[in-house]
């Protein structure tokens, strides 16, 4: 049974994750097709040991897993209940941003 700390311990994780461009470019990657770190990193235009350590993080905190394929390894969501989560949350964000501006303590947009 999830208890309240579960669940909110469950949201930071995700929040941590997306709090990071990389990581969340990662997330939206591996949520259209399973890849493996050399395509990620040609994809995103990070070094190996970049990515490495941000895979780690999605890793830890439970949102990818590693499947091992021989000599190599591809990564893809633990879940997909998390593809359907970054769909909707990337949706209510863009609906909800068309109008609204959110300025930071210079009194310019941060978004």
């Amino acid at each position: 049974m999830l208890t309240l700390a579960t669940e909110l311990d469950a949201l930071t994780r995700f929040g941590r994750a997306l709090a990071d461009p990389i990581r969340a470019r990662i997330l939206v990657a591996v949520r259209e097709a399973p890849a493996y770190p050399s395509e990620l990193a040609e994809l995103l235009g990070v070094s190996r040991t970049r990515l490495s350590n941000h895979l780690a993080c999605l890793r830890d905190c439970g949102l990818v897993v590693a499947v091992p394929e021989g000599r190599r390894t591809r990564y893809e969501l633990a879940d997909a209940r998390l593809g359907h989560a970054l769909d909707d949350l990337r949706s209510a964000v863009v609906a909800v941003a068309a109008g609204v501006t959110c300025p930071d303590a210079a009194g310019k947009g941060c978004c």
